[in-house]
């Protein structure tokens, strides 16, 4: 068995936390992964909000996130926030990243330019912000599998007011919409009744179909 399903096969939605601070190193390289997890043409519509503050988090906890104990004692939570809008300003600030990181002129991304504008800003603010949640979720993704190499105990959460949440965090002035919550910090293993449950799923033959 490879470290990386070792590793995966370690972590689960952990229930309890215990207060335990993520050593900045560990919660360096988790970040860094979620900036390298992959999105549709490399937009990244969206900007994760890093909660450490102890009173936030447990505002969250009273108001917003139906208290689930997991937000008052983890270490940070990361909040993926999905931009409201997309607008051609984003567009042209992506593209102005990619000439100057690639060293190339913006005339040579105008074909680019134009495949953005008719495929992705030609859609209702409705079907991008949808579009963009789900690229959330890839980074999402990113974020679970780098917790798991780190040894750090992550649990992704759905099951909270996402307006309150923007209003505790203001997150409506920045043009942003909270959709999902990541717990980082460490498991109780005492308080916690599925630290030593058994990972279920099912077997490799019913779950994958080889055509």
């Amino acid at each position: 068995m490879s470290e990386l399903i070792e590793k995966l096969n370690w972590r689960y939605a952990t229930k309890r936390m215990n207060g335990q601070t993520i050593p900045q190193e560990k919660l360096d390289n988790i970040l860094e992964a979620i900036k390298l997890a992959p999105s549709s043409v490399g937009l990244q519509p969206y900007n994760i909000v890093i909660v450490e503050d102890k009173a936030l988090k447990d505002k969250i906890y009273h108001e917003a996130a139906t208290r689930q104990a997991q937000i008052p004692d983890a270490s940070h939570l990361l909040i993926f926030a999905v931009w409201e809008k997309l607008t051609s300003q984003h567009v042209e600030d992506y593209l102005k990243l990619v000439a100057s990181t690639r060293n190339v002129s913006m005339e040579s991304l105008a074909g680019f330019h134009s495949s953005i504008n008719g495929g992705i800003l030609s859609r209702s603010e409705d079907v991008n912000f949808d579009w963009s949640a789900r690229q959330a979720y890839i980074a999402l993704g990113h974020g679970l599998v780098a917790a798991a190499t780190e040894e750090v105990d992550a649990t992704p959460m759905e099951g909270f007011d996402a307006a309150k949440v923007d209003e505790i965090l203001g997150l409506r002035e920045k043009g942003l919409r909270s959709v999902v919550i990541l717990a980082l910090g460490y498991r109780d293993a005492e308080k916690d009744p599925y630290v030593h449950a058994k990972k279920v799923r099912r077997a490799h033959e019913e779950l994958f179909i080889s055509i």
